[in-house]
């Protein structure tokens, strides 16, 4: 088990061009890239453990790799289409890989088997499950279709109207994808807009997708999508632990360079602006998404009250709740359920965390409320998940820490401490 103590800092000025690519596209390109029948070419895809089982997946579905040099890859699709894999699909960590491959599969032919580790195995599987088996597909899972493994029989599907109970881009995603090879138009609406990255990048491929008010309408694919030739921006996610470090640390500033811009991933940054920190937004130009720069500047911090939007920033809520932390006053976050299911119960790791580090809690079942203090040294668990083990680190600038199990950063943000280092002093210890 590798341990990691971030020392506490001082004031520090920094210009970041290497925050790690996105996430959520990279994902999207290797599995997105099957649809298609010319190479994809692919530039500064996500080399961590999670987007590299994604890709490892679409290579045993028939999808060729080129390396081109350190930052370009072409990715050639299968030249018949998806292939059925002679082994388990194992996603490693990745839900977004074992939900969209789900839906992908299902209107595919063959026989599948998906996976993951103990963290992914406890995940739930219903919400995607139930409603791809109402449409016709033949899916099954353990524990009445709840948990992975997912065994897929893929077949043609008819085209559906379904109305989706929560806000979930993995949960559209995957009915995107079994929509497009059914043999009908089908709709598709949620509560709230989620993540539309992939109807974003589907759409710049040729697939007929279409937004009116809250519903959204696909059309079977009548011929392979157009390949993608894209340069991935850095991930907003990641780039948020930096703009909390710069917005806690007295006199900070950070630049964080080339990030993706989209309105549903910068939420994070916008409630940030409003405990007071100094944010500025610079477009620089558009590969499918709005892309630009972030500045961040720090100013005094003061609570604030979270219950919308919640979908747009389910990710940064463990990162954003150590500004909480050090803000003056009390924050509250609500309607944010989704915490309990993500990679460990987020609700439960942040408040458990936050109180060792001498920060007064309350937890609801949907959230928690923070009372701003001063954090203090304490050895913090990561229980498994990478948001939760980056968000403390930060919070080791201020105060100082140590952060068990900490190997799960490098499943989304491989280089992550060695920007930290830039800024204050980083040892490893360990495995």
């Amino acid at each position: 088990m590798r341990i990691t103590e971030v020392k506490a800092t001082k004031k520090f000025e920094l210009e970041v061009d290497s925050i790690a690519s996105d996430k959520s596209i990279s994902h999207r390109c290797a599995i997105f890239s099957l649809l298609s029948n010319k190479p994809s070419l692919i530039r500064n895809y996500l080399l961590g453990e999670d987007t590299l089982n994604t890709l490892k997946i679409a290579k045993q579905l028939g999808l060729q790799v080129q390396e081109i040099n350190k930052n370009q890859m072409k990715f050639i699709p299968p030249k018949q289409g998806i292939q059925e894999p002679d082994n388990i699909l194992d996603c490693g960590n990745a839900g977004t890989a074992i939900r969209l491959y789900t839906g992908l599969l299902c209107a595919q032919k063959g026989y599948f088997t998906l996976t993951g580790d103990e963290y992914l195995r406890v995940r739930p599987m219903k919400r995607i499950i139930e409603p791809l088996k109402n449409i016709g597909a033949k899916i099954y899972a353990r524990k009445q279709n709840s948990f992975a493994p997912i065994t897929v029989i893929g077949q043609e599907l008819q085209g559906f109207d379904y109305k989706s109970p929560i806000s979930s881009a993995q949960v559209k995603s995957a009915m995107i994808l079994a929509a497009l090879n059914s043999t009908q138009i089908s709709k598709f609406s949620e509560p709230h807009l989620s993540r539309d990255h992939t109807e974003n990048m589907l759409k710049g491929m040729g697939a007929k997708i279409n937004s009116n008010a809250d519903v959204i309408e696909i059309s079977p694919l009548e011929h392979p999508l157009e390949a993608m030739n894209i340069n991935i921006p850095s991930d907003p996610s990641s780039a948020f632990f930096f703009a909390i470090a710069a917005a806690i640390v007295p006199n900070s500033k950070i630049l964080l360079k080339n990030v993706l811009l989209n309105k549903t991933r910068i939420e994070a940054f916008k409630v940030l602006e409003k405990m007071g920190a100094k944010i500025q937004y610079s477009s620089t130009n558009k590969d499918y998404e709005d892309i630009g720069d972030i500045y961040v500047e720090q100013k005094s911090l003061h609570g604030v009250d979270i219950k919308e939007n919640i979908s747009w920033l389910i990710d940064e809520i463990p990162a954003l709740s150590i500004a909480m932390a050090v803000a003056k006053g009390k924050s509250t976050i609500k309607n944010a359920h989704e915490l309990r299911v993500k990679e460990t119960d987020r609700i439960k790791a942040v408040v458990t965390n936050l109180e060792k580090m001498g920060i007064r809690c309350e937890e609801f079942e949907d959230g928690y409320s923070i009372e701003g203090g001063e954090l203090k040294f304490n050895v913090l668990e990561s229980f498994g998940d990478h948001r939760i083990a980056m968000s403390f680190a930060i919070a080791g600038l201020i105060s100082g820490s140590k952060i068990k199990d900490s190997e799960c950063i490098d499943v989304s943000f491989p280089n992550f401490l060695d920007i930290l280092q830039k800024i204050t002093k980083v040892q490893n210890q360990g495995s």
